[in-house]
């Protein structure tokens, strides 16, 4: 096969090279590099590649303009939904707390729940923030910022919750990966999970983002995978666990998250009654609770995408609480409880 000169001059060009496992690198053609910085906690990047504006933070991808809307809503409409289920009588979460989530988008999908009255948001980074509302605004920006009930805090958040003495329908962890010397590690813990669920409200959730959620793993994975370990920890610190996944294409993997909760009913009737809900109910209840948010959104942007979902909706609910059978084995054989003398880092 004949390739021409400017076949030969892009495949020559500059590329964003991102390590998933010790010896997997994803590689993405790099347009441009929007700004670079490093703040007191890591360094930060906006790049243009070719899934779109991409945040960068410490040479990993948090989301992009092409996919964070799947990344996002996977984080946050499961969870705000079963504390509906739970509750009763479609009445939805009042109440939301977030630790991390910069970029805003996290409270953004928060926001779009007609029922929320308040949501608080603990992130340690300003400078991320400031980033995000500069080069990403659809994620969030100043919107998310001037809606009333929206309160940001500049701190830590495993602090703050320490210190919290208010409850919450939810708790969304959308923070980094649990990285050795990362910002994030002590919120994985099972000392920190034990004491998150004294601050839900009756019928309350808690979910937290888990990492790669791959099946089949290269060998040098097997090690630094932290999905199966971050669902055995919350499984020990809660009467109810749910892991799910959702196809990210940019992280280059299937990636999970964790539901977890208190029940007064047995652990596996009331998993099922929302892991199994049949896909019409589950469309109903998002038209239901789910409003209008066109002032959470850019001007530029076209009116289906704030009217409705752009990924989640009842047959993709079932698709990612239906975990595959090798990503099952492995969380069977996965016996790893994340402490606060032994965590287990994600590479």
């Amino acid at each position: 096969m004949s390739t021409t000169i400017e076949d030969q001059r892009e495949k020559a060009g500059f590329h964003f090279d991102e390590a998933i496992y010790p010896d997997v690198l994803v590689s993405i053609e790099l347009k441009n590099i929007l700004t670079s910085l490093c703040s007191d906690y890591q360094k930060i990047q906006v790049i243009d590649t070719s899934f779109g504006r991409t945040l960068v933070t410490d040479g990993k991808t948090q989301s992009t303009e092409m996919d964070e809307r799947s990344y996002h809503e996977s984080l946050v409409h499961p969870p705000m939904l079963k504390c509906a289920v739970s509750k009763g009588n479609n009445d939805g979460p009042r109440s939301v707390f977030i630790g991390g989530g910069g970029e805003l988008a996290t409270a953004r999908e928060v926001l779009r729940h007609a029922s929320v009255e308040r949501v608080v948001m603990v992130d340690l980074d300003e400078k991320v923030i400031e980033v995000c509302s500069k080069y990403l605004p659809e994620w969030g920006g100043e919107k998310v910022r001037n809606d009333p009930r929206f309160e940001l805090v500049i701190g830590d958040a495993y602090e703050y919750l320490n210190n919290c003495i208010e409850k919450f329908d939810v708790i969304i962890m959308d923070i980094s990966d649990p990285i050795e010397a990362g910002p994030g590690i002590m919120l994985y813990t099972e000392e920190f999970y034990h004491h998150a669920k004294t601050l839900l409200n009756p019928n309350g959730v808690f979910v937290t983002q888990a990492g790669i959620a791959d099946g089949i793993q290269p060998e040098s994975g097997k090690d630094c995978a932290s999905f199966a370990a971050i669902a055995n920890t919350l499984n020990a610190s809660f009467d109810c666990m749910v892991p799910y996944t959702m196809n990210i294409p940019s992280f280059g993997s299937d990636w999970g998250y964790v539901m977890a909760y208190d029940s007064s009913e047995e652990a596996q009737v009331d998993i099922g009654r929302y892991v199994d809900i049949s896909s019409s109910k589950l469309d109903l209840m998002i038209k239901n609770m789910i409003t209008e948010t066109s002032h959470l959104f850019s001007e530029t942007d076209s009116k289906d995408k704030f009217q409705s979902l752009m990924y989640y909706d009842g047959l993709t609910h079932r698709r990612m609480f239906s975990l595959p059978k090798p990503l099952r084995d492995n969380m069977a054989l996965d016996k790893r409880i994340m402490t606060k003398d032994n965590p287990v880092f994600m590479f």
